[in-house]
């Protein structure tokens, strides 16, 4: 009995042993959880330093590649969780754009205006998403591309939101009697802009409904027997993924000082979901790493495609053609997207190494929507651009 009273208590998981008792025990550092902060506050500092020593036109796709991310942000909780297909995304970013420009024309505060942008969005796609999403795979990607045509073809054909040639002259964006008039200064808004829909879409990710969007995106079926209100959580991403693309319409404007029918092509709805599915559906940091790999790449794309002797289309072709060729390489040997299988093979090599690898990412989507449904769609789509010769696309041209 004095034995066993003298032995002493064993040392708790995670602690030292033989550690005096209300001493806390110390915790392993985890080497992923400590890149992956290195790696985030390298990203802000280089976010705020860029501004200050970019040119004035690597300047403005800086600003355009922000506004994409948030848009790509939305696009990606809608594709990775709800497993809506959308191919029309732009026209909520024209929604946003034009609702900003006719209120701040009509002597509506350009705060106001752009306040107003996201609310309209989310509306227009709370009333269309009532029978779009009641449609599955090609049929709904074809549906929301159909309502983005019709938008447009109603704003060309429509005096009061500018007809074809669109809006000049638009105000810049302020409050009172400041106005944002520094290419620097929009830079700056758009990239804090886009950290705090990042935050704010990862807390909804990792909150009671973002549980039950997983729950979603791995059977449809299994979550509505388990009470979960299926209709409902897809009609509120699909609102959230609008109001996301009518802020950025909105910001776009204010910065760029033009909106015409132009200026939001079906070939940017395209683009966004590259950017969504290149480094895989239902994560918020790849939505943001496809947005600035896909900008860059156009921009580049844009470049080779205007050298003298090329002919007027070449930019478009070679656009489409890089679309292609990365959904059909990421599908057929990444069909979950870059950034899973980079995390893979960080996780199998920190095991290798001893370590712990980090802890699996809860905020990723479990399940991307079919494959085969959003290949099939695309694939429609490009054949039809094709043999329409494609479009020439817009000139961001920013304000003077």
């Amino acid at each position: 009995m004095r034995a066993l009273l003298s032995r002493r208590p064993p040392a708790r998981a995670g602690g030292r042993a033989g550690a005096r008792p209300g001493e806390a025990p110390r915790r392993r550092l985890d080497p992923a959880a400590a890149v992956r902060a290195g790696a985030v506050l390298a990203a802000a500092a280089g976010t705020l330093v860029l501004p200050l020593w970019l040119s004035a036109a690597n300047l403005t796709v800086y600003i355009l590649t922000g506004l994409y991310a948030v848009t790509a942000i939305g696009l990606s909780l809608l594709m990775g969780y709800a497993g809506q297909v959308s191919l029309g995304q732009a026209v909520f970013f024209a929604i946003g754009a034009y609702t900003a420009a006719v209120l701040s024309l009509h002597g509506i505060p350009a705060a106001a205006a752009l306040v107003a942008a996201p609310v309209l969005a989310a509306a227009v796609a709370a009333v269309v998403g009532v029978p779009i999403l009641r449609l599955r795979g090609h049929h709904l990607a074809f549906a929301t591309l159909a309502f983005q045509l019709i938008v447009l073809s109603v704003i060309s054909n429509t005096a009061f939101l500018g007809g074809g040639l669109g809006f000049t002259a638009i105000p810049a964006l302020g409050i009172g009697g400041a106005a944002l008039t520094s290419p620097r200064g929009y830079a700056w808004l758009v990239w804090a802009v886009t950290a705090l829909v990042m935050v704010l879409t990862l807390n909804i990710i990792r909150s009671r409904p973002g549980r039950a969007l997983r729950a979603l995106a791995t059977s449809e079926a299994a979550a509505e027997s388990a009470g979960i209100p299926v209709v409902r959580y897809k009609l509120a991403t699909f609102a959230l993924s609008a109001a996301y693309a009518g802020f950025a319409g909105g910001v776009y404007v204010f910065f760029i000082g033009y909106a015409a029918p132009d200026s939001f092509p079906v070939s940017l709805s395209v683009e966004l979901v590259v950017m969504v599915v290149i480094f895989g559906l239902g994560s918020v940091w790849g939505a943001l790493l496809g947005a600035v790999g896909i900008s860059v790449l156009v921009q580049v794309l844009t470049n080779v495609g205007t050298l003298p002797g090329m002919p007027e289309y070449m930019p478009t072709l070679l656009s489409y053609a890089a679309y292609g060729v990365i959904l059909v390489l990421i599908m057929v040997f990444l069909p979950t997207g870059l950034l899973p299988a980079v995390r893979r093979l960080w996780t199998a090599a920190a095991r290798r190494l001893g370590g712990t690898g980090g802890k699996a990412d809860s905020s990723q989507a479990p399940a991307p929507p079919p494959a085969a449904a959003l290949a099939r769609s695309l694939v429609s789509f490009l054949r039809l651009s094709s043999a329409k010769g494609g479009g020439k696309p817009p000139e961001q041209t920013r304000r003077q």
